[in-house]
């Protein structure tokens, strides 16, 4: 496997830090805006005034409206809803990386994958994490915050096998063209739901760090990130890059416990072990097989096949 310079090890770096640290930036923005309005708007500028400089991704209309609506009205629109004082930034960039094992039993329902023991072994670690969290809710988490995150969890799953069903090769198009289909019902669940009182005082209250939010949202998170991941996807074996999403929870709980005053009791650090060890073992195990193997003189090689975790599937 050929070294990775440094500066891409700290491109790969500073897009994980961007996506676990994200989740303090929502907690900022919902502070003033309703979180359907929140989310819609976030897939707004997302999409409209990227149109002209993304060129429009070579899938079907259909596969872009069910990403579309699977990560947005599905995936975010249930995530900020919980993020709304059901759950905090720290556990739900934890316990949404469930959309892992998530993606891995959609592939194997729907795309008729096989399931290897590996994977079997890897989910009960992990959800072993997460039943340390569903037996410790406290002030910070509600078993409400957490059903609705595994559901956000499950949205983004469906997301990712649409678009590998779809034959997309690279995501930064689907998210931007996807997001045609996710802004509308979102916007205009809020106004059924959140009301057109809730969305104006929101508006108006709305100040410098709450719009800075809603722009690092789209910019940094997004097509910044999507873009960055991509490029270093394309230039380095899936087995460099990869592992180091394993981090995006880790800067989640960091930043939220530095910035927001998450507290860290044991039970919530030990769940946090477990969820990632699941993740790790269901990440890097099909990595380490197949190089022992090219070092037995067998056909290995650094992006083992199979049903294994798929290359977005760990982003946020």
């Amino acid at each position: 496997m050929a070294r990775i310079p440094l500066s891409h090890l700290a491109l790969a770096l500073l897009v994980v830090a961007i996506w676990g640290t994200n989740f303090v930036v929502i907690r900022i923005g919902l502070n003033h805006l309703p979180p359907l309005l929140f989310a819609g708007l976030r897939f707004a500028l997302a999409a409209l005034p990227a149109l002209g400089l993304v060129r429009r991704p070579p899938v079907g209309w259909g596969s872009l409206a069910a990403y579309g609506l699977l990560i947005g009205a599905g995936q975010f629109g249930l995530l900020f809803i919980a993020m709304d004082g059901h759950i905090s930034p720290g556990l739900a960039s934890l316990v949404v990386q469930m959309q892992v094992f998530f993606t891995i039993g959609l592939s194997v329902w729907w795309m008729g994958e096989g399931i290897r023991t590996f994977q079997l072994v890897a989910l009960v670690v992990a959800a072993s994490g997460i039943a340390v969290i569903a037996v410790n809710t406290d002030g910070t988490t509600t078993p409400l915050g957490l059903g609705l995150v595994l559901l956000a969890a499950l949205s983004w799953a469906g997301g990712n096998v649409v678009a590998k069903a779809s034959g997309a090769r690279n995501l930064l198009p689907v998210v931007v063209w996807g997001s045609l289909f996710s802004f509308p019902p979102l916007l205009l669940m809020s106004l059924l739901v959140e009301g057109w009182p809730a969305i104006r005082t929101g508006l108006a209250s709305a100040g410098a760090a709450t719009w800075g939010a809603l722009l690092w949202q789209t910019i940094g998170n997004s097509l910044f990130g999507y873009a960055a991941w991509g490029w270093l996807l394309a230039r380095h074996p899936a087995a460099s890059i990869v592992p180091a999403a394993l981090l995006v929870p880790v800067f989640g709980l960091a930043a939220s416990a530095l910035w927001l005053g998450e507290p860290l009791p044991v039970w919530k650090v030990a769940s946090t072990g477990l969820v990632i060890g699941g993740l790790g073992l269901g990440v890097l195990y099909p990595f380490w097989t197949s190089r022992r193997i090219a070092a037995q003189g067998g056909p290995g090689v650094d992006d083992p096949p199979g049903p294994g975790v798929g290359l977005g599937d760990l982003n946020h």
